[in-house]
């Protein structure tokens, strides 16, 4: 392959998945971790990605990956901790379940339960679980965002407040490499805060992609967290942190 040929590839790689390591790259063209190297330096430069230790993500840190890609995104992976997930849920729990295609596929997999109560920012999860008539799902009040039917807003934080329930299921845009939790929206980041602040267990769940991939509001750090579920090791300067809080690692 030409190397204006690969520079294609790249991108579109990036752009599908968000972010991607070298290790994956080499893999993929079957070309030298040097090449790789000089390929991503080359694209940064022209800034058609953003570069990192081990890596490269989209350039952008202020807007996110459209909610139809995200969810074609790592499909495989985010069904093995969807399915990690469930198994430790048991019948009759009450939860939250955020925005996001990574706790939209812990919904789905969650439909084999009974007799949840389910408390849910998310339309497409309030679709989804509907059709269970041994669950009460309850929706947020608030105002959608149409791109992928969230509810947010000042009416959404005073409802989740109301609640305080067993499990808080939680997705991420982005995990930096000292373990900061990012998102892209400010508004986004209050009703996850919210969702942590009422929830006796919170659980992340994030496939790979989301280590060291930038966004530009700060959730806040690993101590927030009781569990992280993920397909892959994080990178060594996020373990060192999620030993630090002592966070339940999972590995789907």
């Amino acid at each position: 392959m030409k190397q204006t040929q690969r520079h294609d590839a790249i991108i579109d790689l990036v752009r599908r998945q968000g972010y991607v390591s070298t290790e994956e790259l080499v893999d993929h063209f079957e070309v030298s971790p040097q090449t790789i190297r000089r390929d991503l330096n080359d694209l940064a430069d022209q800034n058609k990605i953003q570069r990192h230790h081990g890596g490269a993500a989209l350039p952008s840190s202020s807007e996110n990956t459209a909610w139809q890609d995200r969810k074609m995104m790592w499909s495989a992976e985010k069904a093995r901790i969807a399915q990690r997930v469930a198994s430790q849920i048991p019948d009759g729990a009450t939860l939250f379940i955020d925005i996001g295609t990574t706790p939209e596929a812990v919904a789905h997999a969650l439909l084999n339960h009974n007799d949840l109560r389910v408390v849910t920012n998310n339309l497409n999860v309030a679709m989804l679980l509907m059709g269970k008539p041994d669950f009460r799902v309850i929706i947020a009040g608030g105002e959608v965002r149409t791109r992928d039917g969230a509810v947010m807003g000042e009416a959404t934080l005073d409802f989740i407040s109301q609640f305080r329930l067993d499990y808080g299921i939680l997705g991420i845009s982005g995990i930096d490499t000292d373990g900061s939790l990012l998102e892209f929206d400010y508004h986004e980041v209050r009703t996850k805060r919210a969702i942590i602040e009422n929830s006796r267990c919170v659980m992340l769940v994030v496939d790979h992609s989301k280590f060291g991939r930038n966004a530009m509001v700060n959730l806040g750090n690993m101590s927030l967290l009781d569990y992280l579920y993920t397909d892959q090791i994080p990178p060594a300067s996020v373990m060192k942190v999620i030993e630090q809080y002592e966070v339940h690692l999972e590995l789907c």
